[in-house]
């Protein structure tokens, strides 16, 4: 606990600094948890007035706190700022990202407009949090989502906003003289689905092999070092578990298993 000897009207105040200057200086980070507990009133303040628009007040709330999350990150203690006036436009601005992010044309099933609600929140957080893109392993782990629903669910994002026909394609031309043309989505989607009929037709373990070396990148030698075998072992592995995959997607779709 941080205590502060300052008068009772400022201590509150103080002791928010303190916290700060002690994340900020030291790297504590359990002063920056207790400093977001503490201000969490504010994204409950900002949060209330966008209620209105259609989206759950949770999910404003969720996003809300990204931007508290960022505001604590980013705030100089030393600058004589009131972080209160600092934080609310960083929460607002998050709140009015995630309306941007939600305001597609596409209506998605309940479930699915949830899921990328809850995917949207921890893919803004991480990246603040990482300093980069998280990979679809670490977005599922936050989001408590299978690989292959988060995958689903990014699709499903990509693939919400629609732009008007008649909007300007380039010169001289409008989206409805593209109209007819080949969609490529249509191709990725059928392929991101033969994928998961392979990796159902693998045992666990040579799914988590294929995944540490396709999804999350690794090497065969980190492989073989988080999983606890040798490099050679990782090699013919992964060989026979892409070719046991690539015979599961050759056979027609009456001849595959199911699961």
């Amino acid at each position: 606990m941080y205590r502060t000897t300052s008068a009772p009207k400022d201590r509150g105040k103080d002791l928010e600094l303190e916290l700060l200057r002690c994340y900020h200086r030291r790297g504590d980070f359990a002063a920056r948890d207790e400093m977001v507990a503490r201000t969490m009133a504010l994204v409950h303040h900002v949060a209330r007035r966008y209620t209105n628009r259609g989206e759950p007040y949770e999910d404003l709330v969720q996003a809300g706190s990204v931007g508290l999350l960022k505001a604590v990150d980013r705030f100089d203690p030393d600058r004589g700022v009131s972080f209160t006036s600092f934080a609310v436009p960083n929460i607002a601005g998050e709140i009015r990202r995630y309306f941007r992010d939600k305001g597609g044309a596409v209506r998605l099933p309940r479930d699915v407009h949830e899921r990328t609600a809850l995917v949207h929140v921890h893919r803004v957080r991480l990246e603040a949090e990482l300093q980069r893109p998280p990979s679809t392993s670490e977005l599922a782990t936050a989001a408590g989502l299978t690989v292959p629903e988060t995958m689903d669910t990014l699709v499903a994002m990509e693939r919400q906003d629609v732009l008007s026909l008649d909007r300007q394609a380039g010169e001289d031309a409008t989206g409805h003289d593209r109209h007819g043309t080949v969609e490529q989505g249509y191709e990725r989607t059928e392929t991101v689905q033969a994928l998961k009929n392979g990796l159902r037709a693998l045992q666990e373990r040579e799914q988590r092999i294929v995944h540490l070396r396709f999804f999350e990148g690794l090497t065969q030698l980190e492989i073989a070092d988080r999983i606890g075998i040798s490099q050679m072992h990782v090699s013919r592995l992964l060989r026979q578990a892409l070719e046991d995959m690539r015979a599961e997607m050759e056979q027609p779709r009456e001849g595959r298993r199911s699961g």
